[in-house]
């Protein structure tokens, strides 16, 4: 199995293979909080307008994500894993649009199969992958807007490779280098209250959930569904 590690946009647009998309701070951890509550299924989108007009069309029935970190207009939740662990999702589909990690997934397309990464399910995608056993994996580190790197993206990422290649990562060590990053300090700014330091926690909760999130495209739409190992 051969292990590349890409980042931003660019990672995104030339990810061949079996594609991990990683967006720590927020989405994939967001999504897999969904999924623990028992969300059927999350529509990917990248902009806000789509998101709304599949609601409408009645695609799905909530729709959830952030521009600038903020909830937008019309959505019914933002990007904060904290949020939707109060939320009730039961059994409904969710449209989610964001900056980073949605944005990048819908940039993917030589890619054979796409895995959501975050580490709250860091251990349940590497067995997934483990089990297709693809001759390449493409691991992108979206960072910040997809534009800049970012310390939790890209130590998901390598994170993710030793785990494939059969390593075990200090967790302990993972945790320390995010948290002193840039990205992390805002979930401890008082000025910035849609970053909540409750998002940050949940975000760095390393194997929460015991499974991964599998996307594939429906009838046009990129659509991520829990997959359970």
């Amino acid at each position: 199995m051969e292990i590349q590690i890409a980042s931003l946009l660019r990672g995104a647009q030339e990810a061949e293979g079996t594609a991990i998309v990683i967006d720590v701070f927020r989405a994939f951890t967001t999504g897999a909080v969904a999924f623990s509550r028992g969300a059927k299924k999350i529509v990917l989108v990248a902009e806000v307008s789509e998101a709304l007009t599949l609601k409408s069309q009645g695609v799905g029935q909530m729709c959830i994500g952030e521009v600038a970190g903020m909830r937008p207009e019309g959505f019914d939740l933002g990007n904060s894993p904290y949020d939707m662990s109060q939320a009730d999702v039961e059994g409904k589909t969710l449209i989610q649009s964001t900056r980073a990690g949605t944005v990048g997934m819908t940039t993917v397309t030589k890619a054979d199969q796409l895995y959501a990464g975050s580490f709250v399910i860091a251990s349940a995608t590497v067995e997934a992958v483990k089990r297709r056993n693809p001759e390449l994996v493409t691991i992108v580190a979206m960072g910040a807007g997809g534009a800049n790197r970012t310390d939790e993206d890209e130590q998901c990422a390598l994170f993710l490779r030793n785990s494939l290649q059969g390593r075990e990562p200090d967790y302990d060590s993972v945790r320390n280098l995010i948290l002193a990053g840039s990205e992390s300090q805002k979930y401890d700014d008082p000025s910035q209250p849609h970053f909540k330091p409750q998002d940050k926690e949940i975000a760095l909760r390393i194997n929460a959930f015991p499974f991964a999130i599998k996307v594939n495209r429906e009838k046009g739409l990129l659509v991520a569904r829990r997959e359970d190992l």
